[in-house]
């Protein structure tokens, strides 16, 4: 199970709309299990395909009770998640592990119901709410090419893709590019 590499703001892979899975076969269940990887070495609490570079539906959330044992470690896998319904708001703090050196206020919906599939292709339907909702909500928005940035202000914004820009003008001239 290789960890992958996570692309980063302002790769466009990030905002390509992603494909509907419809094969659940062996090479989704490797697929899932560098994500897993990948989260978990990040360390991120969520991964959505396309942030390794894969354009498909497909999401890993985090839900265990204790993170820091590897082997109580749980995850859900969502493809081809939707919201159905929503309601209340909640406002709390966000990162993303596309979005390096960035977080932020974000306003997002306290209750949703989800439908998507399971690894083997089963249909899923559940209410989420609170924190978990949150993460949900912005893994089904990276499938959708949208950015937790995306909810912030213009002013927020384009102050963070100013420094962005000179990060990655340093590092390149860092490493004689």
């Amino acid at each position: 199970m290789p960890i992958r590499t996570i692309i980063t703001f302002p790769d466009p892979l990030l905002r390509r709309k992603t494909e509907p899975v419809t094969d659940f076969d062996q090479s989704l269940e490797k697929l899932v299990a560098d994500m897993a990887e990948t989260m978990y070495d990040a360390p991120g609490v969520g991964l959505a395909a396309n942030q390794i570079g894969v354009c498909r539906k497909l999401m890993l959330v985090d839900i265990s009770e204790d993170r820091e044992n590897k082997a109580e470690r749980e995850y859900l896998v969502l493809a081809n998640p939707e919201i159905m319904a929503s309601e209340g708001a909640q406002i709390d703090e966000e990162g993303c592990l596309s979005v390096p050196d960035l977080t932020a206020k974000v306003k997002r919906f306290w209750k949703i119901t989800l439908r998507a599939q399971d690894i083997k292709g089963r249909p899923l339907e559940f209410e989420a709410v609170d924190h978990f909702a949150r993460v949900i909500q912005h893994e089904v928005d990276h499938l959708n090419g949208i950015l937790f940035l995306d909810h912030l202000s213009v002013l927020k914004r384009s102050l963070y893709k100013k420094r962005r820009k000179k990060q990655l003008r340093q590092e390149k001239e860092a490493h004689g590019q």
